[in-house]
This record gives structure tokens, C-alpha cells and sequence, in this order.
């Protein structure tokens, strides 16, 4: 008997009725609708459930409880939003999703003093590479500032891990909440790249309840000994987390940002300066052949497009060496392997029972062995670097969302080569395979506003629709949005999300809020368990 059954379904694009049945946790029949009297769902689109591949999950619970300077148009506006806050009690008063990049004026340290009266200020700008601090906030936290008030790269990276510095238990609250608020949007899993040792901080949240998600727990380069002296490999489970924690990517970082005009890139910015390019070709090259070699999928943040140019060179001299290298433990393990055959009467060509029965597993191994690793944004392009993610297996993880964020900020500083920025039609076209996410809190964790972006390049707000050359299809979008998949099929883990209507076919302005009525992990609804109930 099943579980429970999904009655009076339909699957994206279908015109006809289906019943789907569950049990323990697996998709186990989808059967043309019976006639029944039992609840059904009303002819509700299943799909699979959304995974957002790139997630600062903490960054993104903190965020509800920060306030707000993305309508901020200058400098000047920005302070008198933090004037209006500064008779806030004494801990520090932080601000997010500033966008200097497209101000007309500049931060000031001065500024931000005169505004805050000694109150320790920090205002986090909205792709996270850049902090505005006032001097109160520079002495409590011990660093140091020009008379921009602004740390960029690191420097930002260290301030904002230390303004989240909060009992963990009130942190866990808000994960648990933004973890509730995801599976709302039909969110069955997140790729998390805190800047943390991750694994146990969502051990610790795995303990202590929290099961809204499944979560792939990135790992940073500074972590890499740890982590291969712990044998933690990508796609590994976590014991004692019910399944649901698994280790991620390596996540590395070799260029900045556009926001803050230190994405690495081949033309200079109006402002002076190509970026910065903060690891080496070389050193990549050597970084992705030990994480190869430790079992551990690279994830490269690249903006810039010379940076994108350095991220694909390594990989190709990387797969070169690593090809080298299986050719000669082939060539030792092919002879090892005929002589031991000999000395035992075996033929060379024959293959052991036992072997076979592990055929199927290696073959699977094997094809996720073909993706080398990953791209984070790959946002601006050199043109011929489009066909290189699928010739090298790098998947493009991208956050459609930003082009509409970063329109102005793109016509402002890349405008030369504006048609290879977000160029998310042009990729598909080359062949790559494309995985969505949000970078929430840099843009909400929501799916469907990132398929809204890519499929519209508009946003309800009355502008035209932004280089709409580069638009997708829904069914693209979708599968970027579900792993490449894009239908629901027999033996799938049932994580499910049942929309209020068909992604395909809704309006714009429905797609872009999609209803979602419920949402399941391994059949156990995170969302929705009313419409389910018998």
C-alpha cells in the first residue's frame, strides 16, 4: 500500500489527469486518475521540487532583521534612511543592499559619522563585497577605514561574519524560519556557502529539528585541510542528520564583484582599474587538481569576464593533467591486472561475476565524474568562452535575478560588452548546462523569481525588458530550477512541489509569484500538509 497518494494531478505541459503514488519516500506508480471519492488535488501541476544552488543561509536569516537600503538612489539618500534608524538601542545598527555602483555621489566616512552621532553603523552593500562603516563601528571591531568608510573583498567578508556573531540558538530560529519561508516556494534543497566551517553548524540545526530542507554544506578554501584529513568528499552524507545534510562543493573565490568594481575583467571601469584577480591561474590549476584528487567538486566564483577566462583555462590544464594521469594508472592497473589473470589461468578478456554487479554503480559514478566542476555567476563573458563550459563539464551556476538587479550598474561599467553580461540564452545555445540559484540575501531565495528573470528579463515594475535577446523558456528555466529535470517519473525520491498552476503556461506576472499550495521532501510535507490531509 502507498503511503499516500497524489490524486487528480498533472504534470507541466499535460492536459490529462493523474494519480501519483508514494511510498517510503520513493515515487512508486503514476497511473492514469481514478474515479474516487477520496480528497483529490484538483487537477494542481506537480513538479519537482526547486533547489537554489547558491545560498549564504545565514546571511539571508539575518537579513529580515536588518534594515533595508536597496531604494537608496545616493549617497545622500542612503544616510537619511540610516538617520531615521540611529535612535535604535545600542548594538550595532546594520543596514543592507546598498548599491553604490550606480550612485552619482560617494560614501564618506564623514558622512556616515555625521548621520550615526557615535552609534556603531554598518551597512552591507547587496552582493556582500562591501561594508560602509562609520568610525564607532571601526573601533568596536578593530579595524581600520579611509575616508571612504568602506572595506571591500575580505576585509567586508571578516566585518560581516562578526556582526552575525549571535547565540546560536537565535540564529537557528531564523534559519529555521528562512528554512520554512523556502519550502513555501517549493524549495525541497540549497547548495550553502556561509562563510563558515558549515558542516557543523547545520549538524547543530539538523539535531536540534530543523528538516524544511536538504542542504549541501560548501566548504571554503581555507577549510580544504580539514576537510581532506576528514575524508569529506562532495556529495557525501552527513551521519545523523536523517539524510537530509550532505557535504558540498569547494568553494573558491578569485575575483570581487561588479557592485564594487573589483570583478576582474578585461577592459578597465570608467572608475580606474581592471578588478582584482585574486588568485593566479597557476595557483587555480594546482587548487583544482588537489580537490580533484580529494573527491571535492570546485565551485570558482567568477564575475569578470577575464576572470571567467582564468576559471575555464585552469580547468582544461587541470583535466589535462588529470587525464595524464588515469592514462598511466590505466596503463599500470591494465598490466598489474593481466598478470595477475595469467598467474591464475584467467584470459585478460574475461571479467569476474563479481565485477558485474557493480556495473551499473560505476556508471553512474562515471557520469557525474564528467562534470568537473563549477562556475558561481559567470556573469560576463569573453566570446569564446561560452562553448567552453560544456566542452570542459563545467556547469554554469548562475543567479538570473542579478541582471535585473545589475542593469544599470551593467550599462554604467561593462557597456561595451553589455550583450555578454547574464548572456544566459547565448550559453544554452553553446551547450552548457545551466543551475539557478539566488546568492540570497543578495536577491530573495525564491526559484520562481529567478525563473521570472530568466524567461522575462522584466520584472513587473513598467521598465522594458532587459537585452530580452537573452530570454529562455519556461521549461529551461525549470530544469535549471530542478537539476535537469523537468517531469516527475517513477523511482524519483518524492520531493515534490504541487503548484496552483501549470509553470508553463501562467501568465508572466503569475509565474513571477507563483502559488504554491504544497511542498514535499521525501514524500512528508514541509509545506502544505493541510491540502494533503486525508
Amino acid at each position: 500500500m502507498p503511503d499516500l497518494v497524489l490524486r487528480s494531478v498533472r504534470q507541466p505541459g499535460d492536459t490529462t489527469l493523474s494519480d501519483l503514488h508514494i511510498a517510503d519516500g520513493v515515487i512508486t506508480q503514476i497511473v492514469p486518475a481514478t474515479t474516487t471519492h477520496a480528497p483529490t488535488l484538483d487537477g494542481r501541476t506537480v513538479i519537482p521540487g526547486l533547489w537554489d544552488e547558491h545560498v549564504h543561509l545565514t546571511q539571508w536569516a539575518l537579513a529580515g532583521a536588518r534594515f533595508d537600503l536597496s531604494t537608496a538612489v545616493s549617497a545622500r539618500e542612503a544616510l537619511e534612511l540610516v538617520r531615521a534608524q540611529v535612535a535604535a538601542p545600542n548594538t550595532p545598527l546594520i543596514g543592507v543592499r546598498f548599491r553604490d555602483a550606480v550612485w552619482a555621489d560617494l560614501p564618506t566616512l564623514r558622512g556616515l559619522d555625521d548621520v550615526t552621532q557615535g552609534h556603531p553603523t554598518a551597512l552591507i552593500s547587496h552582493d556582500l563585497h562591501c561594508v560602509w562603516i562609520n568610525s564607532a563601528a571601526a573601533e568596536q571591531f578593530g579595524v581600520h577605514v579611509d575616508e571612504s568608510g568602506l572595506l571591500r573583498e575580505q576585509a567586508a567578508f571578516d566585518l560581516t561574519i562578526a556582526l552575525g556573531q549571535l547565540p546560536d540558538a537565535e540564529v537557528d530560529a531564523l534559519a529555521a524560519q528562512a528554512g520554512s519561508r523556502a519550502a513555501a516556494r517549493g524549495v525541497v534543497g540549497i547548495v550553502d556557502f556561509e562563510m563558515t566551517w558549515n558542516r557543523s553548524v547545520w549538524q547543530r540545526r539538523f539535531l536540534n529539528g530543523f528538516d524544511a530542507l536538504r542542504v549541501e554544506a560548501g566548504i571554503y578554501l581555507a577549510d580544504f585541510d580539514r576537510a581532506v584529513a576528514e575524508r569529506m568528499h562532495t556529495g557525501d552524507r552527513i551521519a545523523d542528520t536523517r539524510g537530509l545534510l550532505s557535504v558540498g562543493p569547494l568553494k573558491l573565490l578569485i575575483d570581487g564583484s561588479l557592485n564594487t568594481r573589483t570583478a576582474f575583467c578585461v577592459d578597465e571601469y570608467p572608475v580606474g582599474g581592471r578588478g582584482v584577480l585574486a588568485v593566479s591561474e597557476d595557483e587555480l590549476t594546482e587548487i583544482l587538481v588537489a580537490a580533484r584528487g580529494a573527491g571535492l567538486l570546485p565551485a570558482v566564483h567568477a564575475i569578470g569576464d577575464a576572470a571567467n577566462t582564468v576559471a575555464l583555462n585552469a580547468f582544461e590544464r587541470a583535466a589535462l593533467r588529470g587525464q595524464a594521469a588515469h592514462e598511466e594508472q590505466a596503463l599500470g592497473a591494465a598490466a598489474a591486472a593481466a598478470m595477475s589473470g595469467r598467474a591464475a589461468g584467467q584470459s585478460a578478456h574475461e571479467v569476474p561475476a563479481s565485477q558485474a554487479a557493480a556495473r551499473a554503480d560505476r556508471r553512474g559514478r562515471e557520469r557525474q565524474a564528467s562534470v568537473r566542476g563549477r562556475i558561481e555567476h559567470a556573469q560576463f563573458l569573453q566570446p569564446a568562452d561560452f562553448a567552453r563550459f560544456a566542452s570542459l563539464g563545467v556547469i554554469a551556476s548562475v543567479q538570473p535575478e542579478h541582471a535585473l538587479d545589475d542593469r544599470d550598474a551593467v550599462e554604467l561599467n561593462w557597456s561595451a560588452g553589455a550583450d555578454r553580461v547574464f548572456a544566459l540564452r547565448s550559453l544554452l545555445n553553446a551547450g552548457a548546462t545551466l543551475a539557478f540559484g539566488s546568492d540570497a540575501p543578495v536577491a530573495p531565495l525564491d526559484p520562481f523569481t529567478a525563473m521570472s528573470a530568466a524567461t522575462s528579463r522584466a520584472r513587473s515594475d513598467g521598465r522594458e525588458p532587459w537585452r530580452p535577446d537573452q530570454v529562455i523558456s519556461r521549461a529551461e528555466a525549470l530544469a535549471a530550477s530542478a537539476r535537469a529535470r523537468t517531469r516527475l517519473q517513477v523511482g524519483d525520491v518524492a520531493d515534490i512541489a504541487i503548484l496552483d498552476g501549470d509553470p508553463l503556461t501562467v501568465s508572466d506576472a503569475t509565474f513571477e509569484r507563483m502559488p504554491v499550495a504544497a511542498t514535499l521532501l521525501a514524500g512528508r510535507a514541509t509545506h502544505g500538509a493541510a491540502l494533503l490531509a486525508p
